[in-house]
């Protein structure tokens, strides 16, 4: 938080004349004003596309504040998981966050459209295309909650990551996922499917299935690189499960205490970011699985056959998202953009 302090005064007697306080008040020497700071967290790994693209981020900030400003940048989930992140944001001891929608769902529930309907998006053009028809709402109701989107990103596709081959739902009955411990209502649809969900923090994967506490992660396969998942669970389903969406956000009280053109300046450089990590990060994708497969990873592609259980399975989930894990209103909307994308000439 840029935190400006109030001005010193010296302590007089109680018996001083009023003249006297006011005089003492005036002549008191100034303490200066505590230094800018901008501190933002991550659960992406340091040096990662993600880390450099707040980096530039934080030296656009610091740029156009000038002085002796500083930013700081935590990743790899050093200050929490990312409910713990927007909890951070609110109190203040953060002032933004590169979050995913696990996080950024704690501040604007609306927001799990973009990720939270299984085998919906086909592929990237539609994950844009919805993205960018309700961006403006969205980031109006992330403005009223205190907060401002700088930068939409993404991370790829969500695969399965097990210890055993699987290619069809039934094949996972059997196995122990791994889910955001904030995702209670995930949890209970899993369980009422015949699925069983471990919640836990990112933090705690990769221990947690070398244990054997569970045994199928969902992931992308960039953080399964990243973080060496695929050594333990070497296993991949080859199916895009669902986009993992996310966004740099910053605290309205930091938004307000840059000047207009700084704002501008701080803008420019989020939405710099934000298309350098959609692009780069999707191309990161397919090299991220070449270099796991190098290494070991067996890649599982369901059969036709197979994937008709899969969309079988995704329709079943539908009725139990809307209006739990995703506001109703806003599951609409999203199916609204989708048809119209899928039913323009040319496409």
């Amino acid at each position: 938080m840029i935190n400006f302090s109030m001005l010193r005064r010296q302590v007089l007697g109680a018996g001083l004349t009023a003249m006297a306080v006011a005089f003492a008040a005036a002549s008191a020497p100034a303490v200066h004003a505590a230094t800018p700071q901008l501190r933002i967290g991550t659960l992406a790994p340091k040096n990662s596309l993600y880390h450099r693209q707040l980096q530039a981020v934080g030296e656009a900030w610091r740029s156009a504040l000038g002085g002796d400003a500083k930013y700081l940048i935590y990743p790899d989930g050093s200050q929490g998981g990312e409910a713990e992140l927007a909890r951070r944001m609110r109190i203040g001891q953060l002032q933004g966050a590169l979050i995913s929608v696990v996080g950024l769902r704690e501040i604007e529930p609306s927001i799990a459209a973009l990720q939270n309907l299984p085998l919906l998006f086909k592929n990237w053009d539609e994950v844009d295309y919805v993205r960018e028809k309700m961006r403006a709402g969205m980031e109006k109701k992330f403005f009223d909650k205190g907060f401002v989107v700088l930068a939409w990103g993404d991370s790829g596709w969500v695969r399965f990551f097990s210890k055993e081959p699987a290619f069809k739902p039934a094949d996972y009955l059997k196995m122990k996922f791994f889910a955001w411990g904030a995702e209670s209502e995930q949890q209970e649809i899993m369980k009422s499917l015949g699925y069983t969900p471990v919640p836990l923090e990112t933090s705690d994967i990769l221990p947690a299935i070398q244990t054997g506490m569970i045994s199928v992660v969902p992931s992308t396969p960039y953080f399964a690189l990243a973080s060496q998942i695929y050594n333990t669970a070497p296993n991949m389903l080859e199916i895009n499960w669902a986009p993992i969406v996310g966004a740099l956000v910053i605290t309205k009280k930091a938004w307000d205490d840059m000047s207009p053109s700084a704002q501008q300046t701080v803008r420019n450089a989020g939405e710099k970011a934000g298309l350098a990590m959609r692009t780069q990060a999707r191309q990161e994708v397919d090299e991220a699985v070449a270099a796991m497969k190098q290494r070991g990873l067996v890649v599982n592609k369901p059969s036709p056959e197979q994937m008709k259980e899969w969309l079988a399975l995704a329709d079943k989930l539908y009725p139990r998202i809307r209006g739990h894990m995703v506001p109703a209103d806003t599951f609409d909307e999203v199916f609204m953009h989708l048809k119209a994308f899928r039913t323009t000439p040319g496409r």
